[in-house]
């Protein structure tokens, strides 16, 4: 009985012993601090939930914000409502949150330098939102890999090769490299070099090129085309071409002039010249044979 009396008389919340918890009034107070936690953290999981949406919804009521950087935002603001909710809860039982707050910020310190690799990448993440030099559905070149946005995160961006390939990117690698955004600007100027022999006639050479390519829909007027004799190689005459075309155009309009061209050259006529060689065999000199003979 005695050991039970001292059992009883351990104190172990807010200087309470075990024998005080179980009278009815503490049993009361420890149960509407419960339900406070409870309705809290519903609270601020309903107003978290309700605070993304709204901020996302920003981005897609307006055309010219970025949705991947309202996502972001209403990513973080989430988060931070439930951080404080949380706090609250730990405030309804008494718990002195300044000691946590500061445990956190040492564990954090602790984290981050065991993780530098980690949150460079998502250094780098929230640099790529924040100044956003490609957003999705852009067809990018960065790294060593081309292909079209699928996804930007705080870790990586998720992007489809031009084979159809999922290829993931470290954000620090996106950020620490110099990137390509093909999709940025709606026009781009496509360039070729054509070669005719030196026995070709310039003019009709040029005039077959320009009526070719300038035939077709997608080539632009303005700003003009540029098609003059640019090079003289050692067995053909080069023209440079540069001609202005829809960005969504480009791949396949490049490919398309490449053997049109070749195509209205050969029907004019005009020798399209390759790399040649000419072998000169001189006869034997007649008097080392003579003395080679005797």
């Amino acid at each position: 009985m005695e050991s039970l009396n001292s059992v009883l008389q351990t104190e172990i919340f807010n200087d309470k012993a075990i024998a005080d918890l179980v009278t009815l009034e503490i049993l009361v107070q420890v149960l509407g601090s419960v339900l406070a936690a409870v309705l809290i953290l519903i609270a601020g999981f309903v107003i978290a939930g309700w605070a993304k949406r709204r901020v996302a919804a920003l981005g897609e009521t307006h055309a010219r914000l970025d949705n991947t950087l309202f996502h972001f935002l209403g990513n973080v603001l989430r988060y931070c409502i439930l951080g404080f909710a949380v706090l609250f809860v730990l405030n309804t039982f008494g718990v002195e949150t300044t000691s946590i707050i500061a445990a956190i910020g040492a564990a954090g310190l602790a984290i981050g330098l065991a993780m530098q690799g980690a949150l460079s990448n998502v250094a780098a993440g929230v640099m790529i939102i924040l100044f956003r030099p490609f957003k999705l559905g852009d067809f990018i070149d960065v790294n060593g890999a081309m292909g079209t946005v699928k996804d930007i995160n705080l870790n990586n961006t998720v992007i489809a090769n031009l084979s159809n390939v999922k290829v993931i990117i470290p954000n620090a690698e996106v950020w620490g490299n110099t990137i390509s955004n093909y999709s940025e600007y709606p026009t781009r100027r496509a360039e070729w070099s054509f070669g005719v022999g030196y026995g070709a006639d310039l003019a009709l050479a040029e005039q077959t090129i320009r009526d070719t390519i300038m035939a077709d829909a997608r080539s632009m007027t303005e700003p003009e085309p540029f098609i003059q004799v640019n090079t003289l190689n050692a067995s053909s005459v080069d023209f440079l071409v540069r001609v202005w075309v829809s960005s969504a155009d480009y791949f396949q309009y490049q490919a398309d002039m490449k053997r049109k061209v070749k195509e209205a050259l050969d029907a004019a006529g005009i020798d399209i010249p390759f790399p040649t060689r000419t072998l000169i065999q001189t006869a034997p000199d007649s008097d080392a044979s003579e003395s080679d003979a005797a």
